[in-house]
């Protein structure tokens, strides 16, 4: 592919030789311009592709924690495979550095065409095949990885091409070639790597910002190489490579315009038919389904089910009427953005004021506008006692006075989910601990209990770790194959979670009753109470060590 050069004149040193340097298996480009702007190119391609490389592997890395949870076993598998992928790339690139140009041209066409596509195809996957915990998880995840090692290897595979290319235009010492490549490439990944989060990802979403960054990556390198480099090829390299950059062009750009309607399709396909709203805010993804000629309403947050009007009641009421047994005044909910435990909140007498805290503003509109949602809280966002605050948990209870609150309840994701887990930790119940006015009870939705009694104990432990004793209850009930809260529904029905555990906690010792003032729940009852702290408390598992943000257990 790369044309032969007229032979040297007897005697003549190596064409490709520079004084002081040592020669190279090809011999020096023959540029359209200057070397120097020449090398400033090549370097500015090299900007390019790296920052095109890093949005490829976190858009592998979000949207596998998106699908699958647990955002560390994803980043770490994602990243230690396409690192892995990298250096076997070096390796395989030395055989291609006599053809260093079209070399570098098909890399980046593959690179564009792979990286461009693999949101779409991996959402296509988990869309169309199930539940990424179930039956087909060892599909999602192979294609996962596959893309991850495919991905690797072409990223790997740059390096050694880019350095054959640059040191063909002006030869240099290693060490200097080097610390010209890695600094450009650096300052590229820097880039992408900030690109992603604040432009792509809001801006654009996921699909479409990965389809377009592999059309700029095919534009930059097939520029690079066939404007640059183009008297290294043979005329049939040049048509070949054009075609084939004008194919992935193509195909990416056919992939952008049908996004909107592919993403509805998978949308559908995961949600049902009844979608009537779907929004990405700055923090999740919000779907709410049914709500309208009488379909029960169901709320999922980033594909989980976090809420669903068939039997959402159990929930609630377990979680907030056994904590205001005793003075409850002045109640703090974390999460509940909702406005469901609120509303159960608002039911007693006394109440004098709510304060809830949620990450999510947009999570809190819906639940003050959207007709069926607000209806199923009783519009608790109206009532003057209610105040929101939209900020982390955590911190806003580092800035809360202590002493405040008669109750808290800690309606929050499942610490499995790893960027809830600081949520779980002996800390946070810890600034929990501090806020609780004397005689203060805190509840903690823990996770289901038979089928998760490691998580659930360990919750326990961490609250006992904090200074509080605790006491124990689920409520069963939960609808046959879906799991409200963070728990993805297993594609074998018959593993769906069936419970929700709860832990109740305090300086002294407490006990889960109802108010015999309070108000009556509509589903939750003494006896169904008694039989809950009977359940939870035959799956103890016991001498866990608590978790702690620097060491988080679950």
């Amino acid at each position: 592919m790369i044309e032969p050069h007229a032979p040297a004149p007897p005697g003549s040193p190596p064409p490709w030789s520079a004084p002081g340097g040592p020669g190279g298996p090809g011999g020096p480009a023959r540029l359209p311009v200057r070397p120097g702007t020449g090398r400033f190119l090549v370097l500015a391609g090299v900007f390019v592709c790296a920052a095109c490389g890093l949005v490829y592997e976190l858009e592998l890395v979000a949207l596998a924690s998106y699908l699958m949870g647990d955002s560390v076993t994803q980043a770490s598998v994602v990243l230690s495979v396409m690192v892995f992928a990298m250096g076997i790339g070096s390796l395989a690139a030395k055989r291609l550095r006599g053809l260093a140009a079209a070399g570098f041209g098909a890399v980046e066409a593959t690179l564009a065409l792979v990286g461009g596509c693999s949101a779409m195809a991996l959402y296509a996957v988990f869309a169309w095949t199930g539940d990424w915990g179930g039956m087909w998880a060892s599909g999602p995840r192979c294609l996962l990885v596959a893309f991850s090692l495919a991905t690797g290897l072409l990223i790997g595979a740059e390096v050694p091409l880019l350095m054959e290319l640059i040191q063909r235009i002006r030869r240099q010492d290693a060490g200097g070639a080097v610390a010209d490549l890695f600094a450009a490439d650096y300052v590229g990944a820097l880039v992408g790597g900030l690109a992603f989060p604040f432009l792509l990802l809001p801006f654009l979403g996921q699909l479409t910002g990965a389809l377009i960054t592999g059309a700029v990556n095919a534009v930059v390198g097939g520029a690079l190489v066939l404007g640059l480099f183009r008297r290294d090829l043979t005329r049939r390299a040049r048509w070949l490579l054009l075609l084939a950059n004008a194919l992935v062009l193509a195909i990416l750009a056919s992939a952008a315009v049908l996004a909107d309607d592919f993403e509805r399709a998978a949308r559908q396909a995961v949600y049902g038919g009844d979608v009537r709203v779907a929004l990405r805010t700055g923090v999740q993804e919000v779907v709410l389904t049914g709500g309208t000629h009488g379909r029960p309403l169901d709320l999922f947050l980033d594909g989980r089910l976090r809420v669903s009007g068939r039997d959402e009641p159990r929930y609630h009421e377990a979680l907030v009427h056994p904590a205001m047994t005793g003075p409850h005044a002045r109640v703090l909910i974390l999460g509940g953005g909702d406005g469901l435990a609120a509303r159960e909140v608002l039911r007693h007498p006394g109440v004098d004021r709510v304060d809830v805290v949620e990450l999510d503003e947009e999570v809190v509109r819906l639940a003050r506008t959207d007709p069926a949602l607000s209806a199923l809280n009783d519009h608790a966002f109206g009532d003057p006692r209610v105040r929101v605050a939209t900020q982390d948990a955590f911190g806003w209870l580092r800035g809360a006075p202590a002493a405040s609150y008669d109750v808290v309840l800690s309606d929050l994701p499942d610490p499995g989910i790893t960027a809830s887990t600081k949520l779980y930790s002996q800390e946070f119940y810890g600034l929990a601990r501090r806020v609780l006015a004397p005689g203060g009870r805190l509840v903690v939705h823990a996770g289901p209990v038979a089928s998760s009694p490691r998580v659930y104990w360990t919750v326990d432990a961490t609250l006992r770790a904090a200074g509080l004793r605790t006491a124990q209850y689920c409520t069963g009930g939960r609808h046959a194959g879906f799991a409200a809260g963070p728990d993805r529904t297993p594609a074998d029905r018959s593993r769906a979670p069936r419970d929700w555990g709860f832990v109740l906690a305090a300086r002294t010792e407490p006990r889960p009753r109802l108010g015999p003032d309070g108000p009556r729940p509509h589903v939750l009852t003494d006896a169904s109470l008694a039989a809950g702290e009977r359940a939870a408390r035959g799956t103890r598992i016991a001498g866990l060590p608590a978790s702690t943000l620097v060491h988080p257990r679950y």
